[in-house]
């Protein structure tokens, strides 16, 4: 039994044609994030805007348009006052990808990332403690620039954890 079982996946992974799967790390810098906009810091008050976000991700070709992969993405803040306190944002999303133009310059695509926020508060005078919140990236307009067969930079204009403008580089292997 075991070696009949043996020989038809044998045979059925000669008859499927291999195909290489091309991958991508990247890493961006985004400003004004879903941190800033929203209340992702248990209402705290006075509550500084965050220098904006850090995001690496690595992204796997699943389709001749559409990519998908994991991303993390790290911010802070401070509050203002006597009480000054540490806010770390911590963002693990899954990210979508759909190429919806192409030219031999420049490639548009949509963006799509949901996933957790974990806000790690850092009290001046209390115990530091953790908050879950739901985070998302939306960016309907992102173009991308090939430099060579493995480096491009690219940039995104939308609304999330990853921040309301995104610019980057994506390094293919």
């Amino acid at each position: 039994m075991k070696k009949t079982l043996l020989a038809i996946a044998a045979v059925a992974a000669m008859a499927v044609p291999a195909k290489a799967q091309k991958a991508e790390l990247q890493i961006s810098y985004g400003g004004y994030t879903q941190m800033d906009a929203t209340d992702m810091h248990d209402d705290w008050h006075g509550v500084n805007n965050a220098w904006g976000a850090v995001t690496a991700g690595l992204n796997f070709k699943v389709a001749p348009k559409f990519w998908i992969g994991p991303s993390y993405t790290f911010s802070s803040t401070t509050t203002k006052g006597s009480h000054h306190s540490n806010i770390a944002y911590h963002v693990i999303m899954l990210n979508a990808r759909y190429e919806y133009y192409r030219n031999s310059i420049v490639k548009l695509y949509g963006h799509l990332g949901l996933g957790a926020d974990i806000s790690y508060m850092q009290p001046k005078h209390d115990d530091n403690y953790s908050k879950g919140y739901f985070a998302y990236q939306i960016s309907p307009l992102g173009a991308q620039v090939d430099l060579s067969r493995s480096a491009a930079i690219f940039g995104e204009i939308g609304f999330g954890a990853q921040g309301l403008a995104q610019v980057g580089f994506r390094f293919g292997f």
